[in-house]
């Protein structure tokens, strides 16, 4: 069952110390601006929730995992700080992942595109299936992955975030994505891949919560300017996405 609501569906469910976190929207599981902050805010309640050790990401139904931020409010952008406060949406969630103290799996059971390249980028651990393919395409359309770059690029290194970024067009296999070390395991079902997630957060939920912690900190070490960098990605994707190469690349989709 997936949502039909047009600002997306967030819920989160708590057993045995597991907080599974579940979005979800009618566009492929994108995010408009109303839901990252849902998520950002959904992530820093839980960072103080001693009842939770572990955290599983996950999104709705069986196809895409994530297709980034949301394509209507990227096309209505007419001024500097509506674009700046766009890209800030996926700045402020991944901020929250990488300060969050829980540990995060990532559930990702499909294709995943932009924005949601960084958001499984910025779980701690992540489980796929097979047809988890990713693409970063934001190049064909005069911007670039400038919020996500240093969250990627610290998962699976720079030779691999060229290849990602240059290549805009083609989709990378899920077995490209664990070779480079975004994915950890890659399934060939979805069940298989529910039930391993479900192994691991067990496991990491019967372990000492203040050795996790201090896991997290180690894992995020030298991120602390983070909060800054990402917010510069920001303005400058702003800027971008106001020039007239991106406005006529995105009128073209828009006709599609």
């Amino acid at each position: 069952m997936t949502t039909t609501r047009q600002n997306g569906s967030l819920y989160t469910s708590l057993q045995n110390n597991i907080a599974t976190i579940e979005f979800g929207h009618p566009a492929s599981n994108s995010f408009p601006s109303e839901l990252l902050n849902r998520l950002t805010k959904e992530l820093n309640s839980i960072s103080e929730n001693d009842a939770i050790s572990v955290v599983i990401l996950k999104s709705e139904g069986e196809k895409a995992f994530c297709a980034g931020a949301s394509f209507d409010e990227l096309v209505a952008i007419s001024i500097l700080q509506e674009g700046e406060k766009f890209f800030s949406g996926f700045a402020n969630v991944i901020n929250a992942m990488r300060t969050c103290g829980k540990i995060i799996i990532g559930r990702v059971q499909g294709k995943t595109v932009g924005g949601g390249v960084g958001l499984a980028s910025a779980c701690d651990y992540v489980l796929a299936t097979e047809n988890a393919a990713i693409k970063l395409s934001e190049l064909t359309i005069g911007i670039g992955p400038f919020v996500i770059e240093p969250v990627v690029k610290r998962k699976i290194g720079l030779a691999a975030l060229s290849e990602l970024t240059l290549d805009a067009t083609n989709w990378k296999t899920a077995y490209w994505a664990k070779e480079k070390g975004l994915y950890a395991k890659v399934f060939e079902t979805v069940k298989e891949l529910d039930e391993e997630v479900e192994i691991l957060a067990s496991k990491l939920a019967s372990y000492n919560p203040s050795a996790l912690g201090e896991m997290k900190k180690v894992l995020w070490g030298n991120t602390q300017n983070w909060n800054e960098l990402l917010a510069e990605r920001a303005l400058v994707s702003g800027k971008l996405v106001l020039s007239d190469f991106t406005k006529k690349a995105l009128s073209k989709f828009s006709k599609k």
